[in-house]
């Protein structure tokens, strides 16, 4: 899920909490608590925006290491001098991550 996708049903849980904030009690007290509690949930709800909004989704595409775009294959060779899973990308390049055997009939790539 999106960061973005996952800030809806944020704010509609925090809209619920704040409606649902309204004091019965009559001493001044219980008002100024609840004033500091809803200061509180309005500013964590707006430092969590500010992080949502300076996330950039394609981080991971900045990475020399990783190509842009989705994967179009894979191979797997095992038994070789090479042991390797070969990442074949959509726009033709392509990744090689070594191979070792951990176990009887367990690999570990990467």
């Amino acid at each position: 899920m999106k960061p973005r996708q996952l800030a809806m049903p944020f704010m509609a849980f925090a809209c619920l909490c704040l409606s649902s904030c309204g004091t019965r009690s009559s001493s001044t007290g219980g008002d100024q608590t609840s004033q500091a509690a809803l200061e509180r949930l309005e500013l964590r709800v707006n430092q969590l925006e500010r992080k949502l909004s300076s996330d950039s989704p394609g981080k991971a595409e900045l990475d020399q290491k990783v190509p842009a775009g989705p994967l179009q294959s894979l191979t797997l060779r095992l038994g070789t001098d090479d042991d390797r899973l070969r990442l074949y990308w959509a726009d033709g390049q392509s990744s090689d991550l070594l191979c070792s055997e951990e176990g009887k009939g367990v690999w570990a790539c990467g």
